[in-house]
C-alpha cells in the first residue's frame, strides 16, 4: 500500500482509507457502474442527450479510462516498501501510464477534453512531471475538421460559399487547436487574412463533456477524499462559453491592442468584423516564428534577450497595471518577427479567447505579494499570501508562484538564477505535495488559477530561451507594481499634498530601479569591466 505522506494524483496523502485494496477496487468498479447508469439515465432524460455527437462510446470511453486509472493507483504500489527506490520507480510508472491513458482519452474525445488536457499540461510546477510532459503534446496534436465541415460552418454563419467570399482559401490549416482551426485566405479585395473556424460539433458537445467530467471527478473524490480537482471543472464551466464565442475573442483583441498601444513591440492582428460571427473570426494575416524558436530568431537577427524582456514587460503591464490578462501564452499563440516597416523585433499576440479580469483588491494584493517576494520580506509574503487565500500553506504558495525552492524565496528570488538541481527539486515536490497543492487551488480566488497557468507557460518560454529568472524581468515587475500601487493610493486621496507626496515617492522608487538596472548593465558590459579594473588599480595604488 502507498505509504503515509506519499501524494499521487489518485491517492490520499496519508495512504488509503480502507484496510483491503481489493475491497477498494470492487467499490471503485461498483461506483463507476453506478455513475455510468445514473449519468446515462440523466443524459437520456434531459436536454443533454444527442446520440449523434455524444454516443455511448464517447461516454463509455471516459468512464473506462477513469476506472482503469483509479484501479492502477489502488493496486500497483500496495506490496512495495514505502520510500524504496523500487517504490519511487513504480510510482513514476503509474503516473506515466495514467498520463498516457488520459492523453489518449483527450485525443479520442476531442474538443473540451483536449482543452482541459492542455490546461493540465501547462501546469509544469504544480503537477507530476509525467503528466505535464505527456499532456503537452495536446498543443500540437489537436484534431482537424475536414474541408466539408469547414465549408458547412462558413455557409451556415456567413450565408455564402467559400468561393463567393474568397479569391483563394488554403485547404490545409495553418494550425488546429482544441476548439477551432485557422486557414489562410485572400479576400475579393486582395487582403490576405487568417480565417479561424470553430469545429462544428464542439459547441454542442462542450456542456455535455463538462457534465461528464464533473460526474467522474465527483466519483473519484468519493473514493479518495483528498482528490481535489473540482476547480478544473469550475474553470471549464466559466471559461469555455467565452472561448467558444469568437465575437468575444475579437473584442478582447481590440481591447488589449488599445490598452497596450504604447508598446511598439506588440502586434495584435486587426479584426475584420464584417465577416466575423460567433463561430468564424477573420483577422489580418501576420507571419512569424514561435517565441520559443531560438533558431528562427538567430536566422532573422532577433535578439532573444530583447524578446524575453519585452514579453515580461508585456505581461507585467497586463497583470499588475491593467488587470486584463491574456491567459494562453503557449508558443503557438506568441510569435516573433522583424517588423517590415521598422525592422525592429515584434511580438505577435494571437488567440484572445481566454482572458482573466482581475478585481482591484486582488490585483493590489498580488502586486504587494510580488514586491515582498522580490525583496525577500517574509512577514509581508505571509501577510499577502494569507490575504490571497493561502492560509498556513503560504510557503508552498510562494514556491508555486515563483517556481523556486523555499530556500531561494528566503534568500531573494532575484539573487541567484535557477539551477538544474533546484528545478528538479521543484518538479519532484509537485508530486510530493499534490494534496496540499490541490487544497491551495481550491482555496485561492478563482482569478489565481489562470494566473498560475499563465506563469507556468511564460516560464516554459523563458526556459526554452535560456532567459529564466533574469534580473530584468524582476525589475520590470517591480516598476509595474510600484506604478499600480501608487495609482491606487492617489485615487484614494483627496489631498493635493498627499498626492504629490505619493508621486514623489513613486518617482524616487522608479529612479532607484533605473539606477540599479544601469549598475547591472555596467557590470555585464566591457565598459563596466574597464571601470571596475581601473578602480581596483586605483585602490591598490601606493599613491
Amino acid at each position: 500500500m502507498p505509504c503515509g505522506g506519499e501524494a499521487v494524483p489518485y491517492a490520499r496523502g496519508g495512504g488509503l482509507f480502507y484496510p483491503e485494496v481489493a475491497g477498494m477496487a470492487r467499490r471503485t468498479l461498483k461506483l463507476v457502474s453506478l455513475v455510468a447508469a445514473t449519468s446515462g439515465f440523466y443524459l437520456y432524460s434531459s436536454k443533454y442527450l444527442d446520440l449523434n455527437d455524444f454516443g455511448a462510446v464517447r461516454v463509455g470511453r471516459a468512464i473506462a479510462t477513469t476506472a482503469v486509472i483509479t484501479y492502477d493507483y489502488l493496486t500497483s504500489l500496495r506490496s512495495v516498501p514505502c520510500g524504496s527506490q523500487e517504490y519511487a520507480y513504480l510510482k513514476s510508472q503509474v503516473h506515466l501510464r495514467s498520463a498516457e491513458r488520459l492523453r489518449d482519452l483527450c485525443c479520442a474525445n476531442r474538443g473540451t477534453f483536449i482543452k482541459v488536457g492542455q490546461h493540465l499540461g501547462a501546469l509544469d510546477y504544480l503537477l507530476p512531471e509525467e503528466y505535464t510532459r505527456t499532456l503537452k503534446v495536446l498543443h500540437s496534436q489537436a484534431p482537424q475538421s475536414s474541408m466539408q465541415e469547414i465549408e458547412q460552418v462558413i455557409r451556415e454563419d456567413l450565408g455564402k460559399e467559400i468561393k463567393e467570399l474568397f479569391v483563394s482559401f488554403e485547404d490545409t490549416p495553418l494550425g488546429a487547436a482544441s476548439l477551432a482551426q485557422v486557414h489562410k485566405a485572400v479576400l475579393q479585395d486582395g487582403r490576405t487574412v487568417a480565417v479561424k473556424v470553430q469545429h462544428p460539433k464542439v459547441q454542442a458537445q462542450s456542456s455535455k463533456d463538462i457534465f461528464l467530467m464533473e460526474i467522474l471527478l465527483l466519483t473519484v473524490k468519493q473514493i479518495f477524499p483528498d482528490f481535489e480537482f473540482m476547480w478544473l471543472v469550475d474553470e471549464a464551466k466559466k471559461n469555455l462559453p467565452l472561448e467558444l464565442d469568437f465575437l468575444n475573442e475579437g473584442m478582447n483583441a481590440e481591447k488589449v491592442a488599445h490598452m497596450l498601444k504604447d508598446f511598439d513591440f506588440l502586434k495584435v492582428p486587426r479584426i475584420y468584423w464584417e465577416l466575423s460571427t460567433r463561430r468564424v473570426l477573420l483577422m489580418e494575416f501576420v507571419e512569424g516564428g514561435q517565441v520559443n524558436d531560438r533558431a528562427y530568431m538567430e536566422r532573422n537577427s532577433i535578439d532573444v534577450n530583447e524578446i524575453s524582456r519585452s514579453l515580461g514587460k508585456l505581461y507585467s503591464e497586463m497583470i499588475f497595471v491593467n488587470g486584463f490578462v491574456h491567459c494562453d501564452p503557449h508558443p503557438g499563440n506568441v510569435l516573433v518577427r522583424k517588423c517590415p516597416a521598422t525592422g525592429k523585433a515584434q511580438i505577435i499576440l494571437l488567440d484572445h479567447g481566454l482572458y482573466q479580469v482581475l478585481t482591484q483588491k486582488f490585483r493590489l494584493d498580488y502586486c504587494r505579494l510580488w514586491q515582498s517576494l522580490i525583496k525577500a520580506d517574509m512577514k509581508r509574503v505571509q501577510k499577502y499570501s494569507r490575504r490571497l487565500g493561502a492560509g498556513d500553506l503560504y510557503p508552498l504558495f510562494a514556491c508555486m508562484l515563483t517556481a523556486r525552492s523555499w530556500d531561494s524565496v528566503n534568500r531573494g528570488i532575484d539573487r541567484s538564477p535557477v539551477t538544474a538541481s533546484e528545478d528538479v527539486e521543484i518538479r519532484t515536490n509537485a508530486a510530493a505535495y499534490l494534496p496540499q497543492i490541490n487544497q491551495l487551488l481550491n482555496n485561492v480566488p478563482r482569478q489565481m488559477l489562470l494566473l498560475l497557468k499563465t506563469n507556468d507557460l511564460l516560464r516554459g518560454i523563458e526556459s526554452a530561451l535560456h532567459t529564466r529568472a533574469s534580473a530584468s524581468s524582476f525589475l520590470n515587475m517591480s516598476r509595474c507594481c510600484i506604478r499600480a500601487v501608487s495609482t491606487y493610493q492617489r485615487s484614494k486621496s483627496d489631498s493635493l499634498y498627499r498626492k504629490a507626496q505619493i508621486s514623489l515617492l513613486e518617482a524616487l522608487s522608479l529612479w532607484q530601479i533605473n539606477l540599479y538596472e544601469l549598475f547591472l548593465w555596467l557590470k555585464g558590459s566591457q565598459l563596466g569591466n574597464w571601470v571596475i579594473a581601473f578602480l581596483s588599480r586605483m585602490h591598490h595604488s601606493p599613491y
